[in-house]
């Protein structure tokens, strides 16, 4: 199928990286993931835009197993597809959208959990139906070593790996990397006293294909990313190594209104995306814009009209970064299009998120606009040009 907007690219360079590596995944080179990091706001906390993309990718290049996910859910709406979470009760949440952190390190995820004595625990296993994330050879924990640091607990499939101190001198990122034989595994973290600080945890295959972690965030707007420590979250960015980072926002700044104004929006958002292109040289990144939102007044939907100045925002920062851009609101139908989805059953009531079927419509899209975008990548490379 043909997408209804291409992936904008004025650099003509912005996805290179990212299609280098799934190159080398489509040759089936040793070792080689595409992996995919995409930050968003509650559309993507529900993992079903990007489960429908990680499906997709999947299916096509190979399962390289699901990503990253937060040690617990830190919102009720937190959800992934094609994996099985358990956490017990008991871990004490810091977020980038609050509570806050006092030292800024919230990890990759925006969310830090903290024990406060012992028995707090995550499980973590492959997925016991479907087609997708029935295997895992590597199991990562990231956490943080720091003076107040207490004994974490590793266990997989119901026997004890490891007890790690997290106690260090001075505070930095850890990553606890577990490899196992592949196929259906769990991974367990026990908190066995207070102190331990963690991130999340990622799953991984030795296979050639497409990881993609969905780093979905409620409330969130791409400007909060900043409340991270610069270093810390760079630290972050590189011991993930993602070959893409997709940023997709846009819903919550349309409900700042005033209290933001649109010049600010632009600034800080373009101070995330430099962060992160800093952090990651050698990576893509790719802005997925934002969907319509409507009012309902009576029987009329009205569309927000600050929804094309976000997209219009959104278009120019990554044209200057250097990143990507997919006109979400424009393949929508543009201004007017979020009441004719509310009536084909793919907006949501609240006219500002999709449905589950809207969302499995976004996340084709894009993969349709990134596959013909490789696709012209690859006659290009093809055609001789360096």
């Amino acid at each position: 199928g043909k997408p209804p907007r291409p992936i904008e690219d004025p650099s003509g360079e912005a996805m290179t990286p990212f299609f280098r590596a799934l190159a080398a995944v489509e040759r089936k080179a040793p070792g080689s993931i595409a992996r995919i990091t995409y930050f968003g706001d509650s559309i993507v906390a529900s993992d079903f835009v990007t489960a429908t993309l990680r499906r997709k990718l999947q299916k096509r290049f190979g399962d390289a197993g699901h990503g990253f996910m937060l040690m617990a859910n830190a919102w009720p709406g937190y959800f992934h597809n094609d994996v099985v979470r358990l956490a017990g009760p008991g871990w004490q949440v810091s977020r980038v959208v609050g509570p806050f952190a006092k030292d800024g390190l919230y990890g990759l995820g925006g969310v830090s959990f903290r024990s406060q004595g012992a028995g707090v625990f995550s499980r973590f296993a492959t997925a016991e139906t479907g087609s997708y994330g029935r295997a895992v050879s590597r199991f990562a924990v990231d956490y943080l070593k720091h003076p107040e640091g207490g004994p974490m607990e590793i266990k997989i499939d119901g026997e004890s790996r490891e007890t790690i101190d997290t106690r260090a001198d001075a505070v930095g990122s850890a990553i606890a990397t577990y490899e196992v034989p592949d196929g259906p595994h769990a991974l367990e973290v026990w908190a066995r006293g207070p102190g331990v600080r963690a991130f999340g945890v990622w799953m991984e295959r030795d296979t050639p294909g497409v990881v993609l972690d969905a780093i979905g965030i409620q409330g969130c707007r791409i400007r909060f990313l900043d409340k991270s420590d610069d270093a810390h979250f760079a630290e972050q960015l590189r011991a993930r190594n993602p070959s893409l980072t997709v940023f997709q926002y846009g819903m919550n700044e349309s409900e700042d209104g005033e209290l933001f104004p649109l010049d600010q929006v632009e600034s800080t958002m373009k101070a995330v995306l430099d962060q992160v292109k800093a952090a990651l040289p050698g990576s893509s990144c790719l802005l997925v814009g934002p969907m319509d939102r409507a009012d309902k007044k009576g029987e009329v939907y009205r569309s927000r009209p600050v929804i094309p100045k976000l997209a219009a925002i959104q278009r120019r920062v990554a044209g200057q970064v250097g990143c990507g851009y997919f006109d979400t609101f424009g393949a929508m139908g543009g201004s007017g299009s979020m009441g004719v989805w509310v009536q084909r059953g793919l907006g949501g009531a609240d006219l500002a998120h999709p449905s589950g079927a809207g969302a499995e419509v976004i996340g084709r899209w894009v993969y349709l606009a990134l596959m013909e975008a490789y696709e012209a990548w690859k006659a290009e490379a093809a055609a001789g040009r360096p």
